[in-house]
């Protein structure tokens, strides 16, 4: 297998298991691929505040890493961000079609995020960020807008899907922790992990084809299709696995640790 400089890993059902932790032999694994000069990022849908964060700089605390499907790219050692905004009169269109259809909606910047609906869902999802619950209007937010989330029962991700949403791009992810609920993300339009990947990769002077990505969602195809050695977790929905060149277990079953595995040996 061609070496591997930089490792980019998903985390909802790729570095957390279903029960929502990561096992110390994952931390070591990661810990001898940094030992090695390899480089890690987190590829996440998740914003970069919260134990989310921590678990960025566990993995490289000096390095870049890949937060909000791609929308938000930072080195929070600096404070640099190469994050991409959503036009305000997309925002403004987004909150005016939530107040239409009652649907929960959270709207987030680099560093922070706000929900104007109380609801368990926006409840259960504080929790699993650990974050505090703190529903607040939009318009406390005072830095650009990197992206909106929509939280919706299963049932109606289809009918989300398929509305129209001129000037975004829309993509559903999953959650173990929640498993009654889809998240639609939406950011701006040509934006996801794929073109932050590439962002990541470049700023660390690393060819596309040393980049290993490994992740287990839809959310995650952009940066599985342009990365040398893409991985699909054994839990990752049909499509992921489809998309990937290499499959490993399921997150509960040591899926990752066969990914850094690969990574430490080539």
């Amino acid at each position: 297998m061609t070496a591997v400089d930089l490792v980019c890993i998903d985390v909802d059902g790729t570095l957390l298991d279903t029960s929502g932790t990561v096992s110390e032999e994952i931390w070591s694994a990661l810990r001898r691929l940094r030992e090695r000069g390899v480089h890690l990022a987190l590829c996440s849908g998740r914003p970069a505040f919260g134990v989310t964060l921590d678990y960025a700089r566990r993995l490289d605390a000096d390095g870049w890493h890949i937060f909000q499907n791609g929308a938000s790219v930072v080195c929070p050692a600096t404070g640099e961000a190469l994050s991409t905004a959503i036009a305000p009169p997309l925002v403004e269109r987004l909150i005016t079609r939530m107040h239409e259809t009652g649907r929960v909606m959270e709207i987030y910047t680099d560093y922070e995020y706000a929900v104007e609906r109380d609801s368990d869902r926006a409840r259960r999802h504080a929790a699993l960020l650990q974050l505090p619950y703190e529903p607040r209007s939009f318009s406390a937010l005072t830095d650009s807008i990197v992206r909106a989330q929509w939280l919706i029962p299963h049932s109606e991700r289809d009918a989300v899907l398929a509305e129209p949403h001129d000037g975004l791009t829309v993509c559903p992810s999953l959650a173990p922790l929640m498993p009654d609920t889809s998240f639609v993300n939406m950011t701006a339009e040509g934006v996801d992990k794929g073109r932050a990947l590439r962002s990541v990769a470049s700023v660390y002077g690393i060819p596309l084809e040393r980049v290993m990505m490994i992740g287990d969602s839809q959310n995650d195809l952009p940066a599985l299709r342009i990365a040398g050695i893409a991985i699909a977790m054994g839990n990752s929905e049909q499509i992921t696995i489809d998309t990937a060149h290499v499959t490993v277990g399921h997150v509960d079953e040591g899926g990752l640790l066969e990914a850094l595995a690969m990574a430490i040996s080539a």
